[in-house]
């Protein structure tokens, strides 16, 4: 193993140098976030499908029980139970409408991992900077426990358990624990644990601080310690149900599955669930004794117990719904955490907006309205009255307002606009609107996925390490 820890002390070095006037030291972190010993325990998977460009280069990396779609590659990295998604990538002759420009795609995407280390991360959606349309890069990255980097090119960061930095170019920056950032560009930042950020410059600005007490009960990490908390223990308490989908070759679910929808063979389905027509379901997510209505969806490391989702719902990486009950068009962002308990179930009405790392977790009935835009962290009815304005009421701001931790400055109706346009875009993304013949999304797409898997060298110095791998049509 001994070029394994070669590799790995070369990432930390990296990082470090990219984080050093930020006074950021990542290594006591990432030494306690997973042995090297565990990642020569795994395959790693990667997707054939007709609908998606074929093309995988992995050199001198780790890949352990990571996952592949699309155009990737992967040098000098260690990616460990992550979810390298290219099925969104920009293909050549595609327009890029930036501002004013729309700028010419002159080649396929494609993501680029060098350098780094990604633990149980998601990786998905396209780059959204003008800079480097052609490339999805990661270099001298390290990403925690269930983080989420979506469409966002990353050059010399940190992201904690349950980060995510989406949509948005970041350099030299540390995103600690279950921050959100949604920005278009940062760097040389080091953004608070707890922060949810969306900001478009000029238009709106809202940010949003969860108190770091409590937030400690769900998710705490130390220098000294592995991350911990109701987040972890969720997901580890239902860990051994996802053993079954990745040590068999060949699986098949008990739950009925229409024509129009899709069920990912890595994904764990529980008695008794339903899903309906145009439903995606993908890989790591956890169905259990719940509904989900035409349309909706849940997608990676979601989990979705006792609860139903009407339809058209959006629930986005991360995310989990628990005894809860869902409208119609209710978005829910990623790593919320919505739990409810069987005497007492959480009703959310429908058009509403759950922003991105909200908790709402009661242990009473609680019923959101109609067309709510809520955030924050909600217990009661009178945290639910201090964190939720009417969808409608926030529009019509044109300056600014603040309710306790959190500051919106800008232009309302711009703020919802974008919410709304980018909700309407992964249903149409998804398929949620497919009528047969037209409109086919990702629920349609990904029936036809077949998968491959890859292992390590077992012995020698090189233990762990993946053989020199391209894969071409």
């Amino acid at each position: 193993m001994k070029e394994l820890e070669n590799l790995y002390d070369r990432i930390i070095q990296r990082v470090n140098i990219n984080l050093r006037e930020l006074e950021f030291e990542v290594n006591p972190y990432a030494q306690n976030a997973i042995p090297l010993g565990q990642m020569i325990k795994f395959y790693a998977f990667f997707g054939i499908s007709p609908h998606h460009p074929l093309s995988f280069q992995f050199k001198h990396s780790n890949l352990a029980g990571s996952y592949f779609l699309g155009h990737c590659n992967v040098i000098n990295s260690l990616l460990y139970k992550s979810d390298i998604r290219g099925d969104e990538l920009k293909k050549k002759g595609d327009l890029f409408q930036y501002q004013c420009f729309e700028i010419p795609v002159n080649r396929d995407e494609e993501i680029n991992i060098t350098d780094s280390l990604l633990i149980k991360t998601l990786v998905h959606n396209f780059s959204h900077d003008p800079e480097t349309l052609e490339e999805f890069f990661i270099k001298d990255t390290i990403s925690m426990n269930y983080a989420n980097i979506h469409g966002s090119p990353s050059d010399g960061c940190f992201l904690g358990p349950f980060a995510t930095a989406d949509l948005t170019t970041i350099r030299d920056c540390v995103i600690r624990r279950f921050a959100y950032v949604q920005a278009g560009e940062v760097s040389h930042l080091d953004i608070a644990a707890g922060t949810v950020w969306v900001r478009n410059p000029g238009e709106f600005n809202f940010i949003y601080q969860h108190p770091v007490d409590e937030l400690n009960d769900y998710i705490f990490i130390s220098p000294t310690a592995p991350p911990q908390g109701l987040f972890i223990d969720f997901v580890e308490d239902r860990k051994e149900a996802f053993q079954r989908v990745f040590d068999v070759v060949n699986i098949e679910h008990s739950t009925s599955v229409p024509t129009s929808a899709s069920l990912d063979r890595y994904a764990v389905v529980k008695p008794t669930t339903t899903i309906g027509e145009n439903v995606l379901v993908s890989q790591r997510a956890y169905l259990q004794n719940s509904y989900l209505g035409k349309g909706a969806n849940a997608q990676e490391n979601c989990y979705i117990i006792n609860s139903q989702l009407e339809g058209f719902n959006v629930t986005a990486h991360g995310a989990k719904i628990i005894e809860a009950d869902l409208g119609t068009n209710v978005f829910v962002g990623f790593n919320s955490f919505l739990r409810g308990c069987p005497d007492g179930r959480l009703t959310i009405g429908k058009d509403s907006i759950i922003m991105p790392h909200t908790i709402i977790d009661v242990k009473e009935s609680l019923t959101i309205p109609p067309g709510q835009l809520v955030w924050g962290m909600i217990k009661d009815d009178e945290d639910l009255a201090n964190h939720s304005i009417p969808i409608e009421k926030f529009s019509g701001i044109t300056s600014g307002i603040s309710m306790g931790n959190m500051y919106f400055e800008g232009n309302g109706a711009s703020f919802v606009t974008a919410f709304k346009d980018r909700i309407h875009h992964i249903l149409e993304a998804n398929g949620a609107f497919f009528n047969g013949s037209e409109k086919k999304g990702h629920a349609q797409k990904n029936q036809y996925i077949s998968f491959n898997t890859l292992q390590p060298y077992p012995e020698g110095h090189k233990k762990g390490l993946y053989p020199t791998i391209v894969i071409k049509p």
